[in-house]
Protein backbone atom coordinates (compact mmCIF):
# COMPACT_ATOMS: atom_id res chain seq x y z
CA UNK A 1 0.00 0.00 0.00
CA UNK A 2 1.30 3.40 1.19
CA UNK A 3 -0.06 4.73 -2.26
CA UNK A 4 -1.67 7.79 0.05
CA UNK A 5 1.62 9.28 0.58
CA UNK A 6 2.00 10.95 -2.75
CA UNK A 7 -0.90 13.24 -2.96
CA UNK A 8 -0.89 14.52 0.12
CA UNK A 9 2.97 15.22 -0.62
CA UNK A 10 1.82 17.66 -3.75
CA UNK A 11 -1.57 19.14 -1.14
CA UNK A 12 0.87 19.65 1.71
CA UNK A 13 3.53 21.72 -0.31
CA UNK A 14 0.93 24.11 -1.08
CA UNK A 15 3.52 26.97 -0.99
CA UNK A 16 3.55 25.45 -4.72
CA UNK A 17 0.40 27.35 -5.97
CA UNK A 18 2.35 30.69 -5.01
CA UNK A 19 5.44 29.75 -7.00
CA UNK A 20 5.95 28.75 -9.97
CA UNK A 21 4.39 24.78 -10.65
CA UNK A 22 6.33 23.46 -13.49
CA UNK A 23 4.84 23.49 -16.33
CA UNK A 24 5.81 22.78 -20.12
CA UNK A 25 6.08 25.44 -22.73
CA UNK A 26 3.95 25.59 -26.25
CA UNK A 27 6.36 23.58 -28.15
CA UNK A 28 7.65 21.09 -25.41
CA UNK A 29 6.06 17.65 -24.06
CA UNK A 30 5.48 17.86 -19.99
CA UNK A 31 8.12 14.55 -19.16
CA UNK A 32 7.30 12.52 -16.57
CA UNK A 33 10.34 10.55 -15.41
CA UNK A 34 10.01 7.24 -14.18
CA UNK A 35 12.39 5.62 -12.32
CA UNK A 36 15.28 7.77 -11.18
CA UNK A 37 17.42 5.30 -9.49
CA UNK A 38 20.50 6.64 -7.72
CA UNK A 39 22.74 9.62 -8.40
CA UNK A 40 25.92 9.09 -10.12
CA UNK A 41 24.69 5.38 -10.92
CA UNK A 42 21.42 5.68 -12.74
CA UNK A 43 20.83 5.80 -16.24
CA UNK A 44 17.34 7.21 -14.95
CA UNK A 45 19.47 10.19 -12.91
CA UNK A 46 21.34 10.99 -15.72
CA UNK A 47 18.34 11.54 -18.07
CA UNK A 48 16.73 14.03 -15.68
CA UNK A 49 20.25 15.33 -15.13
CA UNK A 50 19.99 16.59 -19.42
CA UNK A 51 16.73 17.53 -19.50
CA UNK A 52 17.17 19.59 -16.16
CA UNK A 53 19.98 21.08 -18.09
CA UNK A 54 17.94 21.95 -20.76
CA UNK A 55 19.98 19.98 -23.23
CA UNK A 56 16.58 19.01 -24.85
CA UNK A 57 14.51 22.03 -26.08
CA UNK A 58 11.46 19.80 -26.85
CA UNK A 59 11.10 18.42 -22.67
CA UNK A 60 10.17 19.70 -19.84
CA UNK A 61 11.09 17.64 -17.00
CA UNK A 62 7.80 18.51 -14.48
CA UNK A 63 7.46 15.07 -12.54
CA UNK A 64 9.97 12.23 -11.10
CA UNK A 65 8.72 9.37 -9.92
CA UNK A 66 10.97 7.20 -7.91
CA UNK A 67 9.29 3.91 -6.20
CA UNK A 68 12.23 2.44 -4.76
CA UNK A 69 13.74 5.37 -3.35
CA UNK A 70 11.06 7.08 -1.92
CA UNK A 71 9.71 3.88 -0.32
CA UNK A 72 11.86 0.17 0.64
CA UNK A 73 14.73 1.33 -0.31
CA UNK A 74 15.23 5.24 1.18
CA UNK A 75 17.24 3.43 4.71
CA UNK A 76 19.63 1.87 2.01
CA UNK A 77 22.24 2.51 -0.50
CA UNK A 78 22.10 5.38 -2.54
CA UNK A 79 18.97 6.63 -0.13
CA UNK A 80 21.15 9.29 1.25
CA UNK A 81 21.96 10.73 -2.41
CA UNK A 82 18.76 10.62 -3.62
CA UNK A 83 17.05 12.43 -1.07
CA UNK A 84 19.88 14.99 -1.57
CA UNK A 85 18.77 15.00 -5.33
CA UNK A 86 15.10 15.72 -4.57
CA UNK A 87 15.67 18.11 -2.06
CA UNK A 88 18.21 20.06 -4.70
CA UNK A 89 15.97 19.94 -7.81
CA UNK A 90 12.56 20.35 -5.79
CA UNK A 91 14.14 23.76 -5.19
CA UNK A 92 15.75 24.88 -7.98
CA UNK A 93 13.34 22.94 -11.14
CA UNK A 94 10.04 22.81 -9.03
CA UNK A 95 9.82 19.28 -10.48
CA UNK A 96 7.78 16.88 -8.56
CA UNK A 97 8.74 14.01 -6.96
CA UNK A 98 6.18 11.28 -6.75
CA UNK A 99 6.14 7.35 -5.29
CA UNK A 100 4.05 6.11 -7.70
CA UNK A 101 2.70 7.07 -11.32
CA UNK A 102 -0.88 7.09 -9.41
CA UNK A 103 0.13 9.47 -7.44
CA UNK A 104 0.65 12.03 -10.25
CA UNK A 105 -1.70 14.86 -11.20
CA UNK A 106 -4.20 14.65 -13.72
CA UNK A 107 -2.43 15.70 -17.46
CA UNK A 108 -3.79 19.56 -17.88
CA UNK A 109 -5.60 20.70 -21.10
CA UNK A 110 -3.71 20.88 -23.95
CA UNK A 111 -0.50 19.53 -22.40
CA UNK A 112 1.11 16.67 -24.16
CA UNK A 113 2.36 14.50 -22.03
CA UNK A 114 5.39 12.26 -22.05
CA UNK A 115 6.37 9.46 -19.79
CA UNK A 116 10.22 8.36 -20.28
CA UNK A 117 10.24 4.74 -18.59
CA UNK A 118 13.69 3.87 -17.20
CA UNK A 119 13.27 1.27 -14.41
CA UNK A 120 13.93 -2.18 -14.56
CA UNK A 121 13.00 -4.59 -17.67
CA UNK A 122 10.79 -6.88 -15.79
CA UNK A 123 8.54 -3.94 -14.41
CA UNK A 124 8.05 -2.34 -17.86
CA UNK A 125 4.91 -4.02 -18.70
CA UNK A 126 3.15 -2.57 -15.73
CA UNK A 127 5.05 0.74 -15.70
CA UNK A 128 3.62 1.42 -19.22
CA UNK A 129 0.01 0.41 -18.31
CA UNK A 130 -0.04 2.77 -15.41
CA UNK A 131 2.10 5.34 -17.72
CA UNK A 132 -1.53 5.37 -19.92
CA UNK A 133 -3.42 5.18 -17.43
CA UNK A 134 -1.49 8.61 -16.57
CA UNK A 135 -2.55 10.73 -19.20
CA UNK A 136 0.77 9.76 -21.28
CA UNK A 137 0.35 10.68 -25.14
CA UNK A 138 3.88 9.50 -26.23
CA UNK A 139 5.77 6.51 -24.43
CA UNK A 140 9.93 6.19 -24.12
CA UNK A 141 11.08 2.56 -23.29
CA UNK A 142 14.66 2.00 -22.12
CA UNK A 143 15.87 -1.33 -24.25
CA UNK A 144 15.13 -4.01 -24.16
CA UNK A 145 11.57 -2.99 -23.49
CA UNK A 146 10.62 -6.00 -21.45
CA UNK A 147 12.50 -9.35 -20.68
CA UNK A 148 10.41 -11.65 -23.56
CA UNK A 149 8.96 -10.94 -26.87
CA UNK A 150 5.87 -12.06 -25.55
CA UNK A 151 5.68 -9.38 -23.19
CA UNK A 152 6.59 -6.88 -25.59
CA UNK A 153 4.48 -7.92 -28.19
CA UNK A 154 1.53 -7.16 -25.75
CA UNK A 155 2.65 -3.59 -25.10
CA UNK A 156 2.42 -2.78 -28.18
CA UNK A 157 -0.55 -4.09 -28.65
CA UNK A 158 -1.64 -2.57 -25.44
CA UNK A 159 -0.11 0.90 -27.05
CA UNK A 160 -1.70 0.69 -30.58
CA UNK A 161 -4.90 0.36 -28.38
CA UNK A 162 -4.96 3.31 -26.77
CA UNK A 163 -3.42 5.20 -29.45
CA UNK A 164 0.05 6.12 -28.11
CA UNK A 165 3.23 6.22 -29.70
CA UNK A 166 5.76 3.82 -27.94
CA UNK A 167 9.39 4.52 -28.73
CA UNK A 168 12.64 2.96 -27.78
CA UNK A 169 16.18 4.49 -25.82
CA UNK A 170 18.15 2.56 -28.65
CA UNK A 171 20.76 5.12 -28.81
CA UNK A 172 23.15 3.60 -31.13
CA UNK A 173 20.80 3.78 -34.22
CA UNK A 174 21.51 8.03 -33.90
CA UNK A 175 25.02 6.97 -33.02
CA UNK A 176 27.59 9.67 -35.16
CA UNK A 177 30.29 6.35 -35.64
CA UNK A 178 27.08 4.17 -36.77
CA UNK A 179 25.97 6.76 -39.39
CA UNK A 180 29.22 7.65 -40.80
CA UNK A 181 30.23 4.18 -41.19
CA UNK A 182 26.36 3.34 -43.40
CA UNK A 183 27.15 6.58 -44.97
CA UNK A 184 30.69 5.66 -46.40
CA UNK A 185 29.35 1.79 -46.67
CA UNK A 186 26.55 3.31 -48.99
CA UNK A 187 29.64 4.89 -51.68
CA UNK A 188 31.51 1.51 -52.09
CA UNK A 189 30.81 -1.56 -54.03
CA UNK A 190 30.43 -4.71 -51.38
CA UNK A 191 31.48 -3.22 -48.87
CA UNK A 192 31.24 -5.15 -45.72
CA UNK A 193 30.00 -3.53 -42.34
CA UNK A 194 30.55 -5.12 -38.82
CA UNK A 195 29.47 -3.40 -35.45
CA UNK A 196 31.71 -3.87 -32.54
CA UNK A 197 30.94 -3.62 -29.03
CA UNK A 198 33.38 -3.82 -26.04
CA UNK A 199 32.93 -3.78 -22.29
CA UNK A 200 35.45 -3.30 -19.90
CA UNK A 201 34.99 -6.57 -17.46
CA UNK A 202 38.02 -7.48 -16.10
CA UNK A 203 38.61 -11.24 -17.98
CA UNK A 204 38.27 -13.53 -15.31
CA UNK A 205 35.72 -16.60 -13.64
CA UNK A 206 34.79 -14.14 -10.91
CA UNK A 207 34.41 -10.91 -12.87
CA UNK A 208 31.84 -12.93 -15.74
CA UNK A 209 30.23 -14.79 -13.22
CA UNK A 210 29.11 -11.62 -11.51
CA UNK A 211 28.60 -10.21 -14.99
CA UNK A 212 26.51 -13.23 -16.49
CA UNK A 213 24.45 -13.41 -13.02
CA UNK A 214 23.67 -9.79 -12.95
CA UNK A 215 22.37 -9.92 -16.93
CA UNK A 216 21.21 -12.88 -17.02
CA UNK A 217 18.93 -12.43 -19.72
CA UNK A 218 22.17 -13.31 -21.60
CA UNK A 219 24.84 -11.16 -23.66
CA UNK A 220 22.70 -10.73 -27.01
CA UNK A 221 19.53 -9.48 -25.51
CA UNK A 222 21.69 -7.48 -22.99
CA UNK A 223 24.94 -5.87 -24.23
CA UNK A 224 24.65 -6.35 -27.76
CA UNK A 225 20.95 -5.91 -28.27
CA UNK A 226 21.91 -2.39 -29.71
CA UNK A 227 23.80 -4.14 -32.22
CA UNK A 228 20.58 -5.96 -33.16
CA UNK A 229 18.38 -3.24 -33.19
CA UNK A 230 20.71 -1.74 -36.05
CA UNK A 231 20.56 -5.17 -38.04
CA UNK A 232 17.13 -4.88 -37.58
CA UNK A 233 16.34 -1.12 -38.37
CA UNK A 234 18.42 -0.26 -41.26
CA UNK A 235 19.83 -4.38 -42.66
CA UNK A 236 16.49 -5.83 -42.81
CA UNK A 237 17.12 -8.23 -40.28
CA UNK A 238 14.28 -10.30 -38.84
CA UNK A 239 14.10 -14.16 -37.77
CA UNK A 240 11.83 -14.58 -41.05
CA UNK A 241 14.18 -13.33 -43.50
CA UNK A 242 17.94 -14.75 -42.16
CA UNK A 243 19.30 -16.94 -44.80
CA UNK A 244 22.20 -18.16 -42.40
CA UNK A 245 23.59 -16.99 -39.50
CA UNK A 246 27.82 -17.70 -38.79
CA UNK A 247 29.90 -17.76 -36.01
CA UNK A 248 33.34 -17.07 -36.17
CA UNK A 249 34.78 -19.77 -33.91
CA UNK A 250 38.13 -18.41 -33.35
CA UNK A 251 36.85 -15.29 -32.07
CA UNK A 252 33.99 -16.16 -29.90
CA UNK A 253 33.35 -17.80 -26.03
CA UNK A 254 30.95 -19.29 -24.52
CA UNK A 255 31.18 -20.33 -21.30
CA UNK A 256 29.33 -21.55 -17.48
CA UNK A 257 30.12 -19.41 -14.58
CA UNK A 258 29.04 -19.79 -11.24
CA UNK A 259 27.82 -15.86 -9.83
CA UNK A 260 28.26 -14.69 -6.35
CA UNK A 261 24.89 -16.83 -5.63
CA UNK A 262 26.56 -20.15 -6.85
CA UNK A 263 24.07 -20.80 -9.50
CA UNK A 264 25.72 -21.56 -12.69
CA UNK A 265 24.99 -18.91 -15.77
CA UNK A 266 25.95 -19.91 -19.63
CA UNK A 267 26.80 -17.15 -21.76
CA UNK A 268 29.11 -15.61 -24.21
CA UNK A 269 31.74 -13.42 -23.29
CA UNK A 270 32.60 -12.58 -26.43
CA UNK A 271 30.92 -13.65 -29.73
CA UNK A 272 31.04 -12.67 -33.43
CA UNK A 273 28.79 -13.42 -36.30
CA UNK A 274 27.36 -12.95 -39.43
CA UNK A 275 23.99 -13.15 -40.47
CA UNK A 276 22.76 -13.05 -44.19
CA UNK A 277 19.48 -12.36 -45.19
CA UNK A 278 17.17 -13.78 -47.82
CA UNK A 279 17.39 -10.31 -49.57
CA UNK A 280 20.79 -10.26 -49.62
CA UNK A 281 22.20 -8.16 -47.40
CA UNK A 282 25.23 -9.29 -45.21
CA UNK A 283 26.39 -7.94 -41.87
CA UNK A 284 28.28 -8.57 -38.63
CA UNK A 285 28.68 -8.52 -34.98
CA UNK A 286 31.41 -8.69 -32.42
CA UNK A 287 30.76 -8.35 -29.03
CA UNK A 288 33.13 -8.93 -26.17
CA UNK A 289 32.87 -8.06 -22.70
CA UNK A 290 36.26 -7.86 -22.11
CA UNK A 291 37.28 -5.79 -25.12
CA UNK A 292 37.74 -2.70 -23.57
CA UNK A 293 35.85 0.96 -23.27
CA UNK A 294 35.65 1.36 -27.01
CA UNK A 295 33.31 0.50 -29.34
CA UNK A 296 33.87 1.16 -33.37
CA UNK A 297 32.27 -0.14 -35.92
CA UNK A 298 34.06 -1.04 -40.04
CA UNK A 299 33.60 -1.49 -43.29
CA UNK A 300 35.80 -3.80 -45.36
CA UNK A 301 36.24 -5.16 -48.89
CA UNK A 302 35.47 -8.64 -50.20
CA UNK A 303 39.26 -9.64 -49.17
CA UNK A 304 38.33 -8.60 -45.94
CA UNK A 305 40.57 -5.40 -46.19
CA UNK A 306 39.32 -2.50 -43.66
CA UNK A 307 38.54 0.74 -45.87
CA UNK A 308 36.93 2.41 -43.03
CA UNK A 309 36.34 2.62 -39.13
CA UNK A 310 34.45 4.96 -37.13
CA UNK A 311 35.12 4.39 -33.15
CA UNK A 312 33.11 6.22 -29.66
CA UNK A 313 34.33 7.69 -28.28
CA UNK A 314 36.26 9.91 -30.90
CA UNK A 315 38.23 12.81 -30.52
CA UNK A 316 35.12 15.18 -30.00
CA UNK A 317 33.20 12.89 -27.32
CA UNK A 318 36.99 12.32 -25.89
CA UNK A 319 37.10 16.05 -25.16
CA UNK A 320 33.22 16.14 -24.01
CA UNK A 321 33.64 13.28 -22.00
CA UNK A 322 35.94 15.07 -19.88
CA UNK A 323 34.09 17.92 -19.17
CA UNK A 324 31.29 15.81 -18.33
CA UNK A 325 33.76 13.32 -15.87
CA UNK A 326 34.87 17.20 -14.32
CA UNK A 327 31.37 18.06 -13.92
CA UNK A 328 29.75 15.10 -12.85
CA UNK A 329 33.03 13.19 -10.61
CA UNK A 330 31.92 9.33 -10.24
CA UNK A 331 29.23 9.17 -12.56
CA UNK A 332 28.82 6.15 -14.75
CA UNK A 333 31.54 6.48 -17.22
CA UNK A 334 29.15 5.25 -20.36
CA UNK A 335 27.01 8.08 -19.19
CA UNK A 336 29.82 10.46 -20.82
CA UNK A 337 30.44 8.81 -24.30
CA UNK A 338 26.75 8.32 -25.07
CA UNK A 339 25.67 11.67 -23.83
CA UNK A 340 25.20 13.11 -27.59
CA UNK A 341 23.37 9.99 -28.23
CA UNK A 342 20.87 10.11 -25.55
CA UNK A 343 19.98 13.74 -25.64
CA UNK A 344 19.33 13.18 -29.55
CA UNK A 345 16.70 10.44 -28.68
CA UNK A 346 15.01 12.18 -25.79
CA UNK A 347 15.04 15.32 -28.11
CA UNK A 348 13.65 13.33 -31.04
CA UNK A 349 10.73 11.42 -29.04
CA UNK A 350 9.85 14.63 -27.13
CA UNK A 351 9.62 16.54 -30.38
CA UNK A 352 7.63 14.22 -31.81
CA UNK A 353 5.69 14.09 -29.04
CA UNK A 354 4.65 17.62 -28.34
CA UNK A 355 5.07 18.77 -32.03
CA UNK A 356 4.53 15.84 -34.12
CA UNK A 357 7.80 15.78 -35.97
CA UNK A 358 9.25 12.91 -37.51
CA UNK A 359 11.12 11.05 -35.01
CA UNK A 360 14.15 10.10 -37.76
CA UNK A 361 16.01 7.15 -36.93
CA UNK A 362 14.72 5.91 -33.26
CA UNK A 363 13.63 2.51 -32.84
CA UNK A 364 9.69 2.34 -32.61
CA UNK A 365 8.44 -0.97 -30.32
CA UNK A 366 8.14 -2.83 -33.88
CA UNK A 367 11.53 -2.61 -34.13
CA UNK A 368 12.21 -3.69 -30.49
CA UNK A 369 10.21 -6.71 -30.45
CA UNK A 370 11.91 -7.96 -34.08
CA UNK A 371 15.41 -7.06 -32.40
CA UNK A 372 14.39 -9.17 -29.06
CA UNK A 373 12.79 -12.11 -31.30
CA UNK A 374 16.16 -11.62 -33.56
CA UNK A 375 18.14 -12.28 -30.12
CA UNK A 376 15.65 -15.55 -28.93
CA UNK A 377 16.42 -17.12 -32.09
CA UNK A 378 20.17 -16.02 -32.11
CA UNK A 379 21.15 -17.23 -28.81
CA UNK A 380 21.12 -21.24 -29.07
CA UNK A 381 21.69 -21.28 -32.63
CA UNK A 382 25.13 -19.64 -32.10
CA UNK A 383 25.89 -21.60 -28.80
CA UNK A 384 25.28 -24.77 -31.01
CA UNK A 385 27.79 -23.91 -33.67
CA UNK A 386 30.47 -23.01 -30.56
CA UNK A 387 29.93 -26.50 -29.21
Amino acid sequence: GGGAEGPAKIESSDSNEEKMVCTPGEKQAEVILVGCGCPLRGMGWYHAVQMLGNECPSAKLCYIVEPWFMGGGAEGPGGKEFAEFQKQTEAEHDVVFCKSLADVPKVADGVKRMALISGRTADNPRLMGEAIAAGCSTIYLEKPGAPTVGELEAMKAQGVEAGVDVLMGYNKNVCKYVTNVRNFAATVDDGHVTFVSNNTYENNAESLGECFERNCEGMLKNMAIHELALLVSFYDVSVDNIDSVEADKEFSSCQTLAGPSGKEWTDFDKIKFTIKTKTGKAVSVQADRCGGDTSYATVTDTDGKELFRHSMPDEEDKANVDVLAAKYPGAMPYFFSQDPDYITVKERVAGKCANGTEPTGIATIEIACETLRVAEYLTPLLQKQLE
